[in-house]
Formats: C-alpha cells, structure tokens, sequence
C-alpha cells in the first residue's frame, strides 16, 4: 500500500465553494446544501482505498452521532475514474448504500474541488466552523490498516466536542495517511 499524507491545509482557511453530483440522490449539491448549522467534516474518499475500507464503519458512526449536534460529514471522491472504475459515480452509489452513508457522496469529476482542498490521500478529513472556517484537518485517529489500533474517531471527534463545546481546537494536528488522490494524466 502507497502512504501518502496530507498537505495540511492552513487552519482558518474559507471552506471551498462547489457544486457536485450527489452519487446518491443524483443531484447537484453545494456546500451551503451540505453544510451543518453547527460544522462541517468534508472527507475526502473513494471505493476501492484499504485505508478508506479501514474506517467506514468509523465515518457512519460519526455521522449518525454528530447529526443530531448540527454536524454534518460529507464525502467526496475525486479519483480518475478511467483508469480506476471501481471508483465511478455507479460503484460510488452502490458503496453508499452498501455500507449505509447517511451523507452526500459526491462526485468530484474535473478534480478541481480536490486540488481547492489541497486534498491529498484518502481518506483526508477537513473540520469547519460554522462559518465554514477550517478548525482542523488531518487523521481521523492513529489507526491504519494492520496496525492494531482500533478505529475510533478520537482526533475528528474531539476537534468536534471542543467546537460544540466552545473550547480550543488544539493546533498540534497529524496528517491523514492513505491512497495517493489518483488524479488524471491532465490533471496531475
């Protein structure tokens, strides 16, 4: 498995706007559509990724616990799909369900939406103010495909809490580790 890691996007940088296809609903979806009254998570994944397999489970159970706190995840796939056709908007649905995503799973077709995040693996998480200002970015834990660790959630989890909370983001982040983003031979 290739270990790429996040680029660490500045903290306090303006979430990028987009409109995507919503793989599940087949519509258009913005991020003011997406976003959570209280904050954002916006992962960046695709289908066929170990790391990404390694915490599915892990991202719907996020989900389903922050919802209701005004938190709302979104994923995004932005992979090449010629050349990787597990990861089209077809197989992309069939995850979703699969695996029983209760957010967006858009398509991030041109790649552009990656290259705004700064994305760089999957998965690569980002966390939003209410704002939509970042307030962190990076793993989601220390837990990576083999290494014995269980999947919890801990460091998106308390980045999450302390925002509800009104309490500090801790400034000491570690990257995401995970699949290269497989970007296209025009795009890379």
């Amino acid at each position: 498995m290739a270990q790429t890691a996040s680029t660490m996007l500045p903290l306090g940088t303006k979430a990028p706007d987009f409109k995507l296809m919503d793989t599940v609903t087949d519509e258009n979806k913005t991020i003011e559509e997406c976003k959570g009254l209280n904050g954002t998570v916006i992962v960046f994944i695709c289908n066929h990724c170990p790391f990404v397999k390694h915490v599915n489970s892990e991202l719907v159970r996020m989900a389903k616990d922050y919802k209701s706190k005004g938190i709302n995840l979104i994923a995004i796939s932005s992979n090449d799909v010629e050349h990787y056709p597990q990861d089209a908007p077809d197989k992309m649905k069939e995850t979703a369900k699969n695996e029983g995503y209760i957010f967006p799973y858009l398509y991030d077709a041109s790649q552009q939406v990656a290259k705004a995040y700064k994305a760089a693996c999957t998965p690569d998480f980002f966390v939003f103010d209410d704002e939509l200002k970042l307030i962190y970015r990076g793993q989601l834990d220390d837990s990576r495909p083999g290494n014995g660790i269980p999947v919890n959630g801990k460091d998106i989890r308390n980045a999450l809490n302390a925002l509800l909370n009104k309490q500090p983001i801790s400034k000491e982040q570690k990257p995401s580790i995970g699949c290269n983003i497989k970007w296209r031979p025009d795009n890379s």
